[in-house]
């Protein structure tokens, strides 16, 4: 088991030789297999020119900047877009300015093709509109509508918990993320952890242990 959450001194960032006993680190043979990952054309120009765009962004730019700063380093022509239809202002926006910064944009909402969420065995009571026809988040089929597109570069704008990961599964080209989706936080959802001892401790923590932590 790995523990780099937990790890409090952190070593690796400084090249330092006090390693926890549990550190990814101490095992070299597969971290030499790693680093001659890093040998593959795509995967070494993806690696670089994010280092690079660390370090002209850090601290500066946005993550929408960044991501257009990044796409350009990376040659990107065509960009897919995948976005939750509770985001169709955002993903509006988003297309626009890609589009007025060169790039071409093929964007699928999340409930293309219009399937109801029967065909996946759900009941009505499952529904958040029982007494409607409601249709479900097809993020293969968004996948699939950008793979034939032949997009080389994705972009994930404020999908589902488990549809993101079904989008990522079956799409062919890498892709970034730009929004993830929370509808409390206004998807925010790091919002959370750093209320996570305070206002949301009780949501977020099991109630066994707030009981052996009150005795």
């Amino acid at each position: 088991m790995y523990y780099c959450a937990q790890c409090k001194k952190t070593t690796c960032r400084t090249d330092g030789e006090d390693y926890p006993k549990t550190c990814p680190t101490l095992e070299g043979e597969k971290l030499e297999e790693i680093k001659k990952m890093y040998k593959d054309p795509l995967d070494g120009k993806v690696a670089y020119h994010a280092a690079k765009t660390e370090k002209e962004g850090y601290g500066r730019l946005t993550r929408v900047e960044e991501t257009i700063m990044f796409f350009k380093k990376m040659e990107v022509k065509k960009v897919g877009l995948a976005f939750c239809g509770g985001l169709m202002e955002e993903g509006k926006i988003l297309a626009d300015i890609l589009t007025k910064n060169g790039f071409t944009v093929s964007s699928v909402m999340c409930k293309n093709g219009s399937i109801e969420k029967s065909f996946m065995g759900l009941e009505k009571s499952d529904y958040l509109k029982p007494d409607t026809r409601e249709v479900m988040c097809n993020p293969i089929g968004q996948a699939e509508f950008l793979n034939s597109q032949e997009t080389d570069y994705n972009l994930l704008l404020g999908l589902c918990v488990g549809h993101d990961s079904l989008f990522l599964k079956h799409s062919k080209a890498l892709v970034t993320v730009i929004g993830v989706k929370d509808r409390v936080l206004c998807h925010n959802p790091v919002a959370a952890l750093y209320q996570a001892d305070k206002y949301y401790k009780d949501k977020l923590y099991p109630p066994t242990d707030k009981k052996e932590e009150d005795s």
